[in-house]
C-alpha cells in the first residue's frame, strides 16, 4: 500500500475529474506519453475514484508479471495475475497445472463476487492478464460455476456426497493429504488441499452440520487457524468439459476403449480443453466472467495487436491442420480406410474441431461493453487522445547535490513531491545534507501528514521495499513528481519475469494488526512470548502512529503498526496457555541460546559430513582436448562473463579427484544449457557416458534438439527418453 497515497492524490485532482467524464460520456479513453509506473497510478486513481475492480491487459505474460508487482502497492486489496498459455487451443495436451490452477483461483473469487449479497469494497480487486485471456478459452459462467464448492459454518453436509463432489471436481483420494489436489476422510473429518489455497484446510463435521473449518499443517498435520468459508474450484476444466459431451451424447465418439476405461476409474484423458469448442457452442473469455462495472485498461495496443497476430497465425495454421486431415480421413473412408478403421478401433474418429480463435480486434470488440483505457509511452498526436507527457526525472544516481536541486526547483513550481525508496530515512537524510527538507512519513496511509506537509511544499518520503519495476517521473498535468532508488542510488529491482502462481495467503501465518483479538499470544524476537491486549493510536512529535500493546510479566511493550515484521503469532503442539517472558529478565535470551546451539550442532554434523565426502576419490577427467575448444566457439551467441566463470568452475572440479559437489543456478534464460553442454562434451571425449535429466517432457525435447545441433559435428549419439518415447 506504499503508494496509496499517490493514487488518493491522483484522484482528487481536477484533471482526474475531466477525465472521468470524458470516460463516462464516450465509453472509452486514449491517455498517451506515459511510462508503465504513471500507467499504473493513473489506472488505479481512475478505477478507484468510480469503485470499479480493474483490469489490465498487456501484451506478454512477463509485462503482466511487471504490472502485478506495482498494482500490489497501489491501494488494491487483492491483486490476481491472470496467467495465460501460449499453447494452441487445438493442441492435444494439457496446459501445465499450476496455470490452471491459477485462472481457476481468479475464476473462483469472480464467481463469489456475482454471488456475494455485499457489493465489493471499493478497492476490492485488480486483475492483470495478457491479449490471450480475451481470445475464447474457458467454460461458460453458468457451466463453470455449479462446479465451485463453497462450504460455510453450520451448512448441512452429507459426507459421501461430499466425497462424491470432490471426485467431481478431480480430486484425488488419499490416505494423507499432502499436496495440492488430494483429500482424505477419518470418520466425520475430511481433509482436503485446495489447488488455489496456501494450505490444507480440515473439515470438522458433528453429524450432519460443519461445525468448523481449520487449516493444518501438510508435514505434521497438526491443525492451525479456523477460518469462515472454504471454496473449492476444479482441479481443471476437464470434467465441466466431460459432463457437457456426455450430456450432448458426443462424449463416446471422442474417447477410445483405453480412455473409456480410464474415465470410468476417475483418470481424466489427456488434452481434453482442446473439445472445449465442441462442448459449449460460445466459449467464454476472462470478459464474461468480470464484474458489470469493471474498468478494462489495455496497454500498449499495437503491441497487444502484434502478438496476437503472431500467436494466431501458428494458431490457424494448427487449426487448418486438423481440417487437412479430416478431410483426408473422409477420402480414404470413401474408398476401403473405413472398413479398416472400424476393425483396429471402432470409436476411432477423426474430428474437426470448431474454430475458437478469433482476431484481436474482434475479441477487444467484446471488450467495448465495459468503459475502455487505452494507454501509450508514446505521445502519438496523430491518433488523439491526451498527452500527459510524462517525463523522467533528471538526474545521476550518486549525484546527491544535483538531485536536492532538482526537487527543490519542482517544489518551487509547487508540484508534489514523493520520495519512494526501500531506505526513505537515508535519502531524506542525504537530501537534507543538501539544504532540501524532506520527512519520511512510516504510516503511507497518514493522509493528514502528508498533506500538511504537501501544502508546505515538503517532499513526503514513503518506506516501498518491494519487486515492482520502478522509475522516477515528472508528471506535469497532475503537478506530480516522483523520486526513487533508481535516482537516488542507481538501484534496479531484479524482479523474475514470467508467472509465478501466488496461493491465497494463509491465515494461519499472517499477523494482521486489525484481526488480532485481545488475549492472543504472540513472539517479540527481542522480548519473547507475550499477550496482545489491544491496538491504539499515539501522537509523538506531532505524529500520529498506531502501536499494538503487547503485555510481559513485568510490564507492557508497545510496538508501532508498521514494525510488525518484529512480531510472530505464537505456536504451541500444547492447547494450554504459555507463560508470560519478562522483558529484564534473560530467560528468552537463554531459549535462543539453546535454539543456537541446536543449529550449530546441525552445522557441525554438516561439516563432519563434507569432511567424511572430501576424502573420497573420484575420477578426474583430462585436460581440455582440441574438439573442446571447437565446440565451445561454435556457440552463437557471445558468453557472458557469468558463463565462462560457472564454466571454469565446473571444469575444474571435473579435472580433481574430488567428487563433484556444485549447483549452477540462474534465472530462465541466462545460459545455464549451455554451461552443462560445455560439461557434458567433456565427459563424453573423455570416453564416459552422460544422462541429462529435465522436469518436464517439453524440457527434454528442447535439450534434446540442442545437443543434436550442437554435436552434429562429431561422433556422438544423442537420444531422448521420456513418456512419449522410450
Amino acid at each position: 500500500m506504499a503508494f496509496s497515497s499517490i493514487t488518493r492524490a491522483l484522484q482528487r485532482s481536477p484533471l482526474t475529474s475531466e477525465l472521468l467524464g470524458k470516460l463516462d460520456q464516450q465509453g472509452h479513453l486514449l491517455l498517451n506519453g506515459i511510462s508503465r509506473f504513471p500507467k499504473g497510478l493513473i489506472a488505479s486513481a481512475l478505477a478507484q475514484a468510480q469503485q470499479r475492480p480493474l483490469v489490465i491487459i498487456t501484451a506478454t505474460l512477463e509485462e503482466a508479471g511487471r504490472w502485478a508487482s506495482q498494482l500490489e502497492a497501489m491501494g488494491w486489496d487483492t491483486v490476481h495475475f491472470y496467467p495465460t498459455s501460449e499453447a494452441s487451443p487445438y493442441d492435444p495436451f494439457d496446459q501445465e497445472s499450476e496455470m490452471t490452477w491459477g485462472q481457476l483461483q481468479v475464476l473462483a473469487d469472480l464467481l463469489a463476487l456475482r454471488t456475494s449479497p455485499e457489493p465489493p469494497t471499493p478497492q476490492a480487486l485488480a486483475i492483470v492478464a495478457t491479449e490471450r485471456a480475451l481470445q475464447p478459452h474457458l467454460p461458460p459462467v453458468s457451466a463453470l460455476a455449479p462446479y465451485c464448492l463453497q462450504l460455510t459454518l453450520g451448512q448441512g453436509i452429507n459426507v459421501k456426497t461430499l466425497a462424491q463432489q470432490l471426485a467431481t471436481l478431480g480430486y484425488e483420494r488419499t490416505t494423507t493429504v499432502e499436496t495440492e489436489g488430494q483429500w482424505a476422510q477419518r470418520g466425520d473429518i475430511v481433509d482436503v488441499y485446495p489447488v488455489a489455497s496456501e494450505l490444507p484446510v480440515r473439515i470438522e463435521l458433528f453429524g450432519d452440520e460443519l461445525e468448523r473449518l481449520r487449516e493444518f499443517d501438510p508435514a505434521t498435520q497438526r491443525s492451525l487457524d479456523t477460518i469462515d468459508q472454504l471454496v473449492l474450484t476444479p482441479t481443471q476444466y476437464g470434467p465441466v468439459i466431460i459432463d457437457q459431451l456426455r450430456q450432448q451424447g458426443q462424449l463416446e465418439g471422442l474417447l477410445s476403449d483405453a480412455a473409456q476405461e480410464g474415465l470410468d476409474n476417475g483418470i481424466l484423458p489427456e488434452g481434453i480443453r482442446r473439445w472445449l469448442g465442441l462442448a459449449f457452442a460460445n466459449p467464454a473469455s476472462l470478459l464474461d466472467y468480470l464484474p458489470d462495472t469493471s474498468l478494462i485498461a489495455i496497454d500498449e495496443v499495437d503491441q497487444c495487436q502484434a502478438h496476437s497476430d503472431r500467436w494466431l497465425e501458428h494458431v490457424d495454421e494448427q487449426w487448418q491442420e486438423g481440417r487437412r486431415q479430416k478431410a483426408e480421413g473422409r477420402r480414404e473412408d470413401g474408398e476401403d480406410g473405413e472398413e479398416k478403421s472400424k476393425i483396429q478401433n471402432p470409436k476411432s474418429k477423426i474430428l474437426e474441431l470448431p474454430k475458437i480463435h478469433r482476431p484481436f480486434t474482434d475479441t477487444l470488440g467484446d471488450a467495448e461493453v465495459f468503459p475502455r483505457l487505452f494507454l501509450s509511452e508514446l505521445s502519438e498526436v496523430n491518433h488523439g487522445g491526451l498527452n500527459l507527457a510524462s517525463r523522467p526525472v533528471p538526474a545521476i544516481p550518486h549525484q546527491f547535490g544535483k538531485l536536492a536541486e532538482t526537487i527543490r526547483k519542482e517544489c518551487d513550481r509547487k508540484y508534489a513531491v514523493w520520495l519512494v525508496s526501500a531506505q526513505p530515512s537515508r535519502s531524506v537524510a542525504l537530501l537534507q545534507e543538501h539544504d532540501c527538507p524532506a520527512q519520511f512519513i512510516p504510516n503511507p496511509k497518514d493522509y493528514n501528514a502528508i498533506d500538511k506537509l504537501h501544502t508546505q511544499h515538503v517532499p513526503v518520503a514513503v518506506k516501498y521495499s518491494g519487486l515492482a519495476e520502478m522509475e522516477g517521473f515528472v508528471l506535469p498535468t497532475f503537478r506530480l513528481v516522483v523520486v526513487t532508488d533508481r535516482e537516488f542510488f542507481g538501484q534496479h529491482t531484479l524482479a523474475t519475469t514470467g508467472y509465478v502462481r501466488k496461493r491465497r495467503r494463509s491465515t494461519s501465518k499472517q499477523v494482521d494488526p486489525n484481526k488480532m483479538k485481545p488475549g492472543d499470544f504472540v513472539v517479540h524476537r527481542s522480548h519473547g512470548i507475550g499477550k496482545f491486549i489491544k491496538l491504539e493510536s499515539l501522537t509523538v512529535n506531532h505524529e500520529t502512529r498506531d502501536y499494538l500493546v503487547i503485555q510481559y510479566a513485568d510490564g507492557l511493550l508497545r510496538v508501532a503498526a508498521d514494525q510488525v515484521g518484529s512480531l510472530s503469532r505464537y505456536r504451541a503442539a500444547s492447547g494450554q496457555a504459555p507463560v508470560l517472558h519478562k522483558m529484564t529478565s534473560s530467560a528468552w535470551e537463554k531459549t535462543k541460546g539453546r535454539a543456537q546451539k541446536a543449529i550449530k550442532k546441525v552445522a557441525v554434523d554438516l561439516l563432519k559430513l563434507y569432511a567424511q565426502r572430501a576424502k573420497l576419490e573420484g575420477f578426474a577427467y583430462p585436460m581440455d582436448m582440441p574438439w573442446q575448444q571447437e565446440l565451445e566457439d561454435s556457440f552463437p551467441y557471445q558468453p557472458t562473463p557469468d558463463q565462462l566463470k560457472a564454466v571454469q568452475d565446473v571444469k575444474r572440479d571435473m579435472e580433481s579427484d574430488r567428487p563433484m559437489d556444485r549447483l549452477v543456478c540462474g534465472d530462465v534464460g541466462f545460459g545455464k544449457t549451455e554451461v552443462a553442454l560445455r560439461a557434458i562434451f567433456k565427459a563424453i571425449t573423455a570416453g564416459k557416458q552422460v544422462a541429462l535429466l529435465a522436469p518436464t517432457t517439453i524440457l527434454t525435447q528442447q535439450h534434446y534438439h540442442t545437443l543434436k545441433e550442437r554435436f552434429a559435428p562429431y561422433p556422438i549419439q544423442v537420444g531422448l527418453l521420456n513418456r512419449f518415447r522410450t
